[in-house]
Formats: C-alpha cells, sequence, structure tokens
C-alpha cells in the first residue's frame, strides 16, 4: 500500500471506495466477503437451473441469465478495485476504463430489461395461467432473454462510444473504484450538459419505465392473490411479492439516484457508497430471494447433494 501509483500521461488513476476510511483493510474483507458470497450463491443457481431438467421452465431460465448477469457485474468490479488495493497500484488505462464503462452499462441496462421481463411472466402465471403455456413458449423465452442482453450491448455501445470522445483536462484521478460516465464526465474539459440531457433521458426509458412497469406487474398480482380463498397463498404471495419488489427497489433505486439526476452535487463519496451498493448488495440477494428459497430449487440442490454423497460412499 505504500507505494506509489505509477501511470503514463494516458492512464487514469482510481482513488477506490475506502480512500478516506480509518480501517480501509477491515471494509475492503468485508466487501471481498459479500463478493465470494454473491458468486458463490448466483453460480450454485445457475448450475442448478441448467443441469436439472425440472428446472427447465421460462422462469427459471429468465433466473439462470439473471445470475448470469450478476457474475458477471460483480466480477468486472470488485477484483479489480482488490487488486488495486493491495498492490497499491491504481491505474487504469483508456482502454480498459472503456472497457468497465461498457461492461457496466450493458449489464445495467441488460439486467432492467430481464427484471421487466421477469416481472410480466410472474404477472401471466398468475393472472393469466391458462394462456401463460401457449404465450410463454421456450422460443419466447429465447428471445427475452437474447433482447435483453441485445438492448444492453447496443445501449452501452452508444453511450461508452460518446462518453470517451470527451477530452480530459487536468488531474485524471477519478473519484471512483471502477471506471463509471458519470464520474468520468467531471473531469471533462468540454461542456457536458447536452449529454447529460441524454443519460437523463435513457434514464426514464431504462429505469423508470421499467420500474412502473414492475410496479404495475406486481400490483395485479397482488390483486389477483387477494381474491383467492387460500390463506395460506395469500400470505405466500404477499411473502414473495414483498421481497421481490425489495430486491428491485434496491437495485433501481441507486441507479435513479445517480442516472436522473446526473447534474447532481452529492460528494464522490456518496456516489461510491451507492454504486458499491447496487454492484455488491443487489447480486448477494438476488439468489436468496428469487430462488434458493423455492421448494423446486431447493430439491434440485439436495438431489445434487445426494448423487455426490452417494458417488463418494461407492469410492
Amino acid at each position: 500500500m505504500g507505494q506509489e501509483n505509477k501511470s503514463t500521461t494516458t492512464d487514469f488513476i482510481l482513488l477506490g471506495l475506502f480512500s478516506n476510511s480509518r480501517h480501509p483493510g477491515f471494509l475492503v474483507a468485508i466487501v471481498l466477503l459479500i463478493f465470494i458470497v454473491a458468486i458463490t450463491g448466483n453460480s450454485i443457481l445457475a448450475l442448478l437451473i441448467w443441469s436439472d431438467v425440472n428446472l427447465h421452465t421460462p422462469m427459471y431460465l429468465l433466473l439462470s441469465q439473471l445470475s448470469l448477469m450478476d457474475l458477471t457485474l460483480i466480477s468486472t468490479t470488485i477484483p479489480k478495485m482488490a487488486a488495486d488495493f493491495f498492490s497499491g497500484h491504481r491505474s487504469i488505462s483508456s482502454i480498459g476504463c472503456g472497457v468497465q464503462i461498457f461492461l457496466y452499462l450493458m449489464l445495467g441496462v441488460a439486467e432492467c430489461i430481464l427484471l421487466t421481463l421477469m416481472a410480466f411472466d410472474r404477472y401471466l402465471a398468475v393472472c393469466n395461467p391458462l394462456r401463460y403455456p401457449v404465450f410463454m413458449t421456450p422460443r419466447v423465452c429465447l428471445q427475452m432473454a437474447a433482447g435483453s442482453w441485445a438492448g444492453g450491448i447496443l445501449i452501452s455501445l452508444m453511450h461508452t462510444t460518446y462518453s470517451m470522445h470527451f477530452s480530459i483536462c487536468g488531474s485524471k484521478e477519478i473519484h471512483h473504484f471502477f471506471c463509471e460516465v458519470m464520474a468520468l464526465l467531471k473531469h471533462s474539459c468540454e461542456d457536458t450538459s447536452t449529454y447529460e440531457k441524454v443519460i437523463l433521458t435513457s434514464g426514464i426509458i431504462f429505469l423508470l419505465v421499467p420500474f412502473g412497469l414492475i410496479l404495475t406487474s406486481y400490483m395485479r398480482i397482488f390483486l389477483t392473490v387477494l381474491c383467492m380463498n387460500s390463506s395460506d397463498g395469500k400470505k405466500k404471495a404477499l411473502v414473495t411479492c414483498s421481497s421481490h419488489l425489495g430486491v428491485v427497489s434496491l437495485y433501481f433505486g441507486p441507479a435513479m439516484i445517480i442516472y436522473m439526476n446526473p447534474g447532481s452535487s452529492l460528494p464522490a463519496e456518496v456516489h461510491q457508497r451507492i454504486f458499491a451498493f447496487d454492484i455488491l448488495i443487489t447480486p448477494m440477494l438476488n439468489p436468496l430471494i428469487y430462488s434458493l428459497r423455492n421448494k423446486e430449487v431447493m430439491g434440485a440442490l439436495k438431489k445434487v447433494l445426494v448423487r455426490r454423497l452417494m458417488v463418494k460412499q461407492q469410492r
């Protein structure tokens, strides 16, 4: 940590997440622990869905894509942050910075689209159960997943290409733990007000509108369940809807604060904490909330464990 940061004139310097903290080592250890939990949970969930035929349904296929997105998102930022902290070399090239911006925006937009489609899938399953198998065919499900990735790639490519063309003046020290668009724009010597309006428009389209659609879907689900006679069903639906909406709010909330208020005067440290919460907490909670509590997933997990135990006993 005592080593000086060395970089070329084309490199940026990432100041890190806990640059002003009294106990950065302890906080980084907590971050790495959350990172391990998120990687483990999402990996287990994705492998179970792909390996168990009983989980080859539209809902679980979309969940597997969510796990894959979370795995990629958290792996794009946290390992670099940890490597910078332990090595003391916080430089990142312009190309590396552009790659981080592209991956973060791609995964962010793709996950917004996917979460909206997942809410629509649950709405059809609960509110229109007779039409559900007709509409949610394997082909439609694959198109939903592919559309999420394609939308993320297209939008991210546009924003990354445009944001990286701004010239940088003065210090190249970025007050962040990864290359992020809004943090980078603060170092531009050009007028970025027009582009900030584009970011605001994108925030409305890919954050506010999807969040409204998700809220509407779960509200319709909740109202449909209230009409059921089963008290257990009502309780289960209430718990499920509230937990899903909680995770969705944790994901959309921080992103809305940043991208729907691009001219915000919030301190750089606050921005970093918001992004850390979005990148760490949501990927950790998604597998726990969405699937690892489901009987189908737990049944598939037990099958795998029993199978491995039998193999060991045979040896």
